[in-house]
């Protein structure tokens, strides 16, 4: 469905179009959103698929690709981590997100970064096997400290045989799949073997590892009796928002779990909601072969798209009993809670923003957008944009410039240069009108800011600069608004001031972090990058031929067209150069 400028208003499917369609133009039992979408729409395009499994997956691959403003949205987060154990000769275990491939052993997906580090962390302590990068672990001549603090075995001096190295990475593969009992027993009867063969500081390494898998399970999620891979899905309802909890149970083992918040849900029916969350969020991402949900859902059309997908059998059930049964409760109660803090943030969001309105006399303000300049001693320059807006940060809507063009320390060039490629779209039509301007700095950085405004032709934004005040203090802050010579300070517990301090102290920090990453680059950046002819291959053939880039600059033009890949023309570019 299209509204008259062509943008898509809602994406739906049916077995019978002619029913679903007709049921939106109803003059009653239609609710006010629909009765909404409805006044808008302009035309109804159709694509017929040959199945119902295919209009699932193309429903929702338009959804993601079209964010159409009256479908459930569930924001597409990104690739959950796993925990990896390499296929090399001593393997590696690692933390990873991405595409799984063939070639190494996948644990998960861990719903979030904290819980697969953690397990990594656990399983160092018992079996300590190699975290360190492949570069690391070959250029060893001796134990590093992760071997003198008892977290790896040292197998990049030999310090463990092959054979016993194999043994630990499998138990640790058997322990990730949640077979505790059997690595329990292959420990315990290795430990009685040697000790009968008196190999007696070998049974003292087991007795040893036994006792601290012990230990991991005591710290240890919460253990099922079966080691089973699950996906618990629950939805649930507080003052017409709604939320959905992700929990995941993999091995046996209760690994965490993550709330959803979709956007366009008001008015829905859980079912609804619920099935729309499985569509969108599997599309395209593993999954295991059991989904358990809270309510009840058709689920012929997702079981067999789903099992296509995945390559194996996979089940959506409701009807559940035993513990299967407390994991959903669990689930339902964990949706419930985090919909409690998501509505006590909104209201403590909605009292901050009032305050604001009521302080500056906006009583439709809602989005606001703050600019800061980052750089060390005119260096690396950087400005950062963040974005407040429904009560919220908009991640997805910061945005970083790099500075370039003039004089170094010039802030109000910086600031200048930021806001001309910011708002310059905004003159074409382009982008989104923000209802209040931050500016993280004083009367001058405020001046440049008025003059950028009104060279834009948009001098009706409204605009504050925040200074740190005269102790530079939190709370101290003087806001800065044009034509009014004296700045205002609002009191310390003001809410109003709060929230000022929320988005100027992103702003900071957002424009930090790209200055460090930007300088951190420049001054690492090899001088070798900046000359013409000379890509990674022929980069790493020198630097091995002389040893570095020291030795690189002392050769002469007839020894640097000896390295394989560099002609003498080459040779003489790369001297002149580096002299």
């Amino acid at each position: 469905m299209l509204d008259a400028q062509g943008q898509v208003l809602y994406v739906g499917k049916a077995g019978q179009l002619k029913k679903r369609v007709a049921s939106y133009f109803q003059k009653t039992n239609v609710s006010p959103r629909i009765r909404l979408m409805v006044s808008h729409i302009a035309r109804i395009e159709v694509t017929v698929t040959r199945s119902e499994v295919e209009a699932l997956l193309l429903e929702n691959t338009l959804i993601k690709t079209l964010k159409p403003r009256y479908n459930i949205l569930f924001r597409d987060d990104k690739s959950y981590p796993y925990i990896v154990l390499t296929g090399h000769h001593f393997p590696r275990l690692a933390y990873y997100r991405g595409v799984t491939g063939k070639q190494h052993q996948y644990f998960g997906p861990y719903p979030n970064s904290h819980a697969a580090k953690e397990s990594i962390n656990l399983l160092q302590k018992v079996f300590r096997i190699r975290t360190c990068e492949d570069s690391f672990f070959k250029n060893r001549t001796r134990p590093c400290l992760l071997h003198q603090i008892h977290r790896c075995t040292a197998p990049c001096v030999s310090l463990i045989s092959e054979q016993d190295y194999a043994s630990d990475t499998c138990n640790a593969a058997l322990l990730l799949q949640g077979k505790q009992g059997e690595v329990e027993g292959l420990l315990r009867q290795a430990m009685e073997q040697a000790a009968k063969a008196q190999h007696y500081e070998q049974a003292a390494a087991l007795r040893d590892q036994l006792h601290a898998l012990h230990t991991v399970q005591q710290k240890q999620f919460m253990e099922s009796g079966r080691a089973t891979d699950a996906d618990i899905v629950a939805v649930a309802e507080l003052g017409g928002v709604l939320c959905v909890n992700l929990a995941m149970v993999r091995g046996g083992r209760h690994l965490g779990d993550k709330s959803f918040f979709p956007q366009n849900a008001e008015g829905q029916a859980p079912g609804e909601v619920l099935e729309a969350f499985l569509a969108q969020h599997y599309l395209n991402r593993s999954m295991p072969p059991l989904i358990l949900t809270s309510v009840e859902i058709v689920t012929e059309a997702l079981e067999t798209l789903f099992s296509v997908q995945a390559g194996h059998k996979v089940q959506i059930r409701h009807s559940v009993s035993g513990e299967r049964r407390q994991w959903l409760d669990m689930a339902l109660s964990n949706a419930l809670l985090a919909l409690r803090q998501h509505t006590g943030q909104q209201a403590g969001q909605l009292a901050r923003l009032e305050a604001l309105r009521e302080v500056l006399s906006l009583p439709r303000l809602a989005r606001i957008e703050c600019f800061d300049i980052s750089h060390t001693m005119g260096e690396a320059t950087v400005a950062s944009c963040v974005v407040y807006d429904n009560f919220a940060m908009r991640t997805a809507e910061y945005r970083r410039y790099n500075i370039t063009g003039i004089t170094g320390g010039d802030d109000y060039a910086a600031m200048r240069q930021a806001l001309l490629r910011r708002y310059q779209k905004l003159q074409g039509g382009e982008g989104k009108r923000p209802d209040l301007v931050l500016i993280d700095g004083g009367a001058g950085q405020l001046g440049v800011v008025c003059a950028v405004m009104a060279e834009l032709n948009l001098p009706d934004i409204p605009l504050i600069g925040v200074a740190k005040g005269v102790e530079r203090k939190p709370g101290m802050e003087q806001l800065f608004l044009p034509q009014q010579e004296k700045p205002l300070q609002l009191p310390p517990d003001s809410p109003a001031l709060h929230l000022i301090q929320q988005v100027r102290d992103e702003a900071h920090r957002f424009a930090i972090s790209g200055h460090r990453a930007k300088r951190g680059k420049a001054r690492t950046a090899s001088m070798l990058e900046e000359i013409s002819g000379v890509g990674e291959k022929r980069r790493r053939n020198l630097l091995a031929r002389f040893g570095g880039l020291q030795g690189v600059c002392q050769a002469s033009i007839d020894e640097l067209a000896q390295v394989e890949g560099v002609s003498q023309s080459l040779a003489e570019k790369i001297y002149q150069q580096l002299h």
